[in-house]
């Protein structure tokens, strides 16, 4: 459906929600097509839902969606995107932060056939040694373990297409891995530098403590980008590694008996070289059952193991089409 949705997770922001809004219905109204605002609420327990729908509560394009307690931003931000109806979604903070003049831009720049645009900070108004060094440190690492490079995950502010913002699936601390997962779907990406604003009112919900969840994450999504649809890869491959070591070990250990008359039996390399080739078969048996696994995984939920762009049928000697059609399955794109 042509539009844009625009998804806002929120928890605790009494003081900013009011502002929030009317900055975002101001710059949506500029864009002249239909648009739907998607505040989540995240369990909040101020005044976060009294003030947004004293402000905005006769909006019909007004969408709220409270949970029942705190889940987190990744849960807040799936449920948005989930419940987005246009073809295209925004998501930004609700801290004010993210400045919502930027959305018209990274629009035009979707229009231009990209799948997502995602925002850079590259002035980012925040501390340097609390906020800015980790988050420098977490891009790098973020960047090389997901071949997608982009100067800044942790930005919320992204614009993409209805087909990735719904095909996505997000736990856990995964939301600042939107461009790795939709890279995996194929999209194509663009990073574009927006205007970042010190925070106004109220706390930070970051701390030093969601860099350890966002390491754990990282490892978990190298795992599902790289591995998930062949685990015996994986597997298999540190299966052959301990277990070839081991083999050597033992071969050599075996040479060293019959033409040095070294003897086997008291030297722990022998050990070694037994533990070794145990953990190889051990491994190889891990991953034969991912495989499995993966298996039933893919064929219960009928999921696709690719995405479709597009489908055109028909054309004439000019290459002009007669008939595009959307791809089936996740992440395929607009049409």
């Amino acid at each position: 459906m042509k539009g844009i949705s625009v998804v806002i997770p929120v928890y605790n922001e009494e003081l900013n929600v009011a502002e929030s809004y009317q900055e975002l219905s101001s710059v949506l109204g500029t864009l002249q097509m239909p648009y739907e605002i998607i505040f989540v609420d995240d369990g909040s327990k101020d005044q976060t839902i009294k003030t947004l729908l004293e402000v905005a509560g006769n909006d019909p394009s007004l969408k709220l969606i409270q949970f029942r307690r705190n889940f987190g931003q990744t849960a807040a931000m799936a449920a948005g995107l989930e419940h987005s109806i246009y073809d295209i979604v925004a998501t930004l903070d609700g801290d004010l932060q993210n400045d919502p003049a930027e959305i018209p831009r990274m629009v035009q720049k979707l229009e231009e056939g990209y799948d997502l645009v995602a925002g850079w900070r590259k002035k980012r108004k925040d501390a340097f040694i609390s906020r800015k060094l980790p988050s420098k440190i977490a891009n790098w690492i973020i960047s090389k373990s997901t071949n997608v490079n982009l100067h800044d995950y942790g930005c919320t502010l992204k614009v993409m297409t209805g087909d990735i913002a719904r095909g996505i699936r997000l736990y856990g601390e995964m939301h600042r891995f939107i461009p790795a997962f939709a890279a995996e779907m194929g999209a194509k990406i663009f990073e574009m530098p927006v205007n970042h604003r010190p925070r106004k009112a109220g706390t930070t919900k970051y701390g030093i403590s969601r860099t350890l969840r966002v390491v754990l994450d990282l490892i978990t999504v190298k795992f599902l980008l790289g591995y998930s649809k062949r685990p015996i890869h994986l597997f298999g491959s540190v299966g052959l590694l301990t277990g070839g070591l081991g083999l050597g070990i033992m071969a050599l250990m075996t040479y060293q008996r019959f033409f040095y008359q070294i003897g086997m039996a008291n030297r722990p390399l022998l050990t070694l070289g037994v533990v070794l080739v145990i953990i190889g078969v051990q491994f190889f048996c891990f991953g034969l059952l991912a495989e499995v696994l993966a298996r039933t995984y893919y064929e219960s939920q009928s999921k696709p193991i690719y995405v479709v762009r597009k489908i055109i049928i028909g054309g004439n000697k000019d290459g002009e089409l007669l008939s595009v059609v959307g791809g089936r399955g996740l992440g395929s794109a607009k049409h």
